[in-house]
């Protein structure tokens, strides 16, 4: 007996629900098509009616109606379902049967009659419109981090994968990126570039923004000298933040201790909760300026209030300058050492030749002006002053032995003890010409030296080299006296003059003859090689010359003659008027008789 179904429009039978096993169609049944002809039309568009209107290849709104760890079952008006894998979803953690959900139709229905939707494909499709829009109206929106990548990470938003910089991550600086990969997390759209659809999200904006409420809402709530709770949260050079409940405010290093500290690192740790004291805080400026040393007394208020100046105090050295060294008598307490406190010497020395930091020390005080909170400290004062007794000790023309501590174009610095030192001007290191005192002395040397000069006021102390020495000169005055005539070879001519060897003398002396001393007895000019004799005319002790002459050596002896013939001459004219001056009156009447005798030819 078979059953008939008809359709409900036309009343036309299209299904013979029993059917005689012989009589079955095995082969339309195989190729999936069962019902064939009118037939299958017929039963189409039965099923038809039975759906609402899907249009494929476009976004609709669906529902979802279940939900596993591996499918997202949503239903799209009457009885049509797609199922979804659920990793689509998995920016959205918080889906739960009933929500509303857009999805992509890619068929109404495959071989199985299940319906193909995609919500990826479908977020995809309106994922820059929405990004657009929230862009524009600064909304906040949800992402799923994926992956680390080079400078940032890479998110989810409305199916677009976007960069999140590493800098805009957290407020604070962040140690460990990983953390958030497979987070769901609340961005803020800050960039976008259509023509290269790259998007730019930000977690830290929304951090600011809600960090910018918060820090007005507790500045204006602020007072000086307030004290309040927070966390360490980044520690610097310069100093450290704190948070204060979502608002940073900072301890300059300054203010962290009383004492001296090398790094914060010394006083707090990471994370670290303390209480702090506002110091100042600037509205406009939305800076809090905190201490941490404030909430303890000032060192100096609890000083022992029987120090004064003259007492002896031990002290660690915490700081080290040219001019001198500071030391902690208590933690906040320093003192200052000058550097012409250190010694006695009266040259100025560095620091850090006497001390370096970690030093513990005893030294006297100075000056103390607590209101000021300033000490002044002496390391020298505690040994005894040498310059006291220097006159006795060193008395002007002794001999002592000094060492060269100091080189100078100008001299050497040389030390007799420690605290007495003296000055040897480069004129007293030698007999010689020098350019510079390295010529003749050795930094770190010991070397003999006279007391020459003191100054005892300013501690200053003249002291020789070369007067413990021979004078070289002394040979040459005693060999070369003014007047003597010595054989000697000419060295060089130039246009002044000619330079002459003198044999047997120090090299430093020179002879040196003008160019009209060099002029020879035949009047031709001397040259370079000659032996000749020569006049010792001048000795110059100033600068160590002996002045010669040629010339000198021959017209004198014709000057000798000249003098002996004039000499000669005037002891016959002498002669002459002697004899004249004895003839008598007689003599003088003969010689007239005479006269007239000749005149007459007699």
């Amino acid at each position: 007996m078979e059953e008939e179904i008809k359709n409900q429009e036309t009343g036309k039978q299209i299904l013979n629900a029993s059917v005689a096993p012989e009589n079955f169609d095995w082969e339309a049944f195989e190729g999936g098509d069962v019902y064939g002809g009118e037939d299958r039309s017929a039963i189409e568009a039965a099923y038809d009616n039975t759906l609402s209107k899907i249009v494929e290849r476009e976004v609709v709104e669906g529902e979802v109606t279940a939900i596993n760890k591996r499918e997202v079952v949503v239903t799209i008006g009457g009885k049509s379902e797609g199922v979804i894998q659920a990793p689509e979803f998995r920016y959205n953690p918080d889906l739960k049967v009933g929500d509303k959900v857009e999805v992509f139709v890619e068929s109404a229905e495959d071989r199985k009659g299940q319906l193909i939707i995609s919500h990826k494909k479908a977020r995809a499709l309106k994922s820059w419109d929405r990004v657009n829009e929230a862009y524009e109206k600064e909304e906040i929106v949800k992402g799923f981090v994926k992956t680390r990548t080079k400078g940032g990470m890479i998110v989810d938003v409305f199916g677009i994968e976007a960069f999140l910089p590493g800098s805009q991550i957290d407020i604070k600086p962040i140690r460990d990126y990983d953390v958030y990969v497979n987070q769901t997390i609340d961005f803020k759209i800050v960039k976008i570039n259509p023509e290269f659809r790259n998007v730019v999200v930000s977690h830290k904006a929304l951090l600011e923004e809600e960090q910018e409420i918060k820090r007005a809402e507790l500045i204006g709530k602020l007072e000086k000298g307030q004290i309040l709770e927070g966390t360490v949260k980044n520690i610097t050079n310069y100093g450290v933040f704190i948070d204060l409940g979502g608002v940073d405010g900072l301890i300059h290093i300054t203010d962290l201790s009383w004492g001296r500290i090398n790094h914060p690192e010394d006083i707090v740790t990471l994370d670290e909760k303390i209480k702090v004291v506002v110091i100042d805080f600037n509205e406009q400026q939305k800076r809090i300026a905190l201490g941490l040393k404030q909430l303890t007394p000032h060192p100096w208020d609890n000083l022992d209030a029987n120090l004064k100046v003259g007492d002896k105090v031990k002290g660690k050295v915490v700081l080290i300058a040219d001019y001198g060294a500071f030391v902690e008598i208590e933690p906040g307490v320093e003192g200052l050492i000058h550097v012409t406190e250190m010694s006695w010497s009266p040259k100025l020395h560095s620091a850090q030749e006497f001390l370096k930091v970690g030093d513990e020390i005893e030294a006297q005080i100075l000056t103390l002006d607590r209101e000021a909170r300033k000490m002044s400290l002496g390391l020298k004062q505690l040994t005894p002053n040498p310059w006291e007794s220097v006159r006795e000790k060193y008395p002007v023309g002794s001999q002592h032995k000094a060492t060269v501590r100091n080189i100078t174009n100008f001299g050497v610095f040389a030390e007799l003890e420690d605290g007495v030192e003296g000055l040897i001007h480069i004129s007293d290191l030698s007999w010689n010409k020098i350019k510079h005192p390295s010529e003749v002395v050795e930094s770190g040397s010991v070397i003999d030296v006279q007391i020459l000069d003191f100054d005892e006021a300013n501690h200053k102390l003249s002291l020789g080299r070369k007067q413990l020495m021979a004078n070289p000169w002394d040979e040459v005055e005693a060999k070369y006296t003014v007047g003597s005539v010595i054989e000697a070879v000419v060295a060089n001519v130039t246009g002044k003059g000619a330079a002459i060897t003198l044999d047997g003398v120090d090299s430093e002396v020179e002879g040196f003859a003008f160019m009209r001393d060099m002029v020879k007895e035949d009047g031709k000019q001397a040259v370079a090689g000659e032996k000749l004799p020569f006049k010792v005319i001048e000795l110059r002790r100033s600068n160590r010359r002996v002045i010669l002459s040629h010339l000198a050596t021959y017209t004198e002896a014709k000057e000798k003659i000249a003098v002996a013939a004039a000499e000669d001459t005037k002891k016959s004219v002498k002669k002459i008027n002697s004899n004249i001056e004895k003839t008598t009156l007689g003599d003088i009447d003969a010689l007239a008789a005479l006269k007239d005798k000749l005149e007459k030819g007699e």
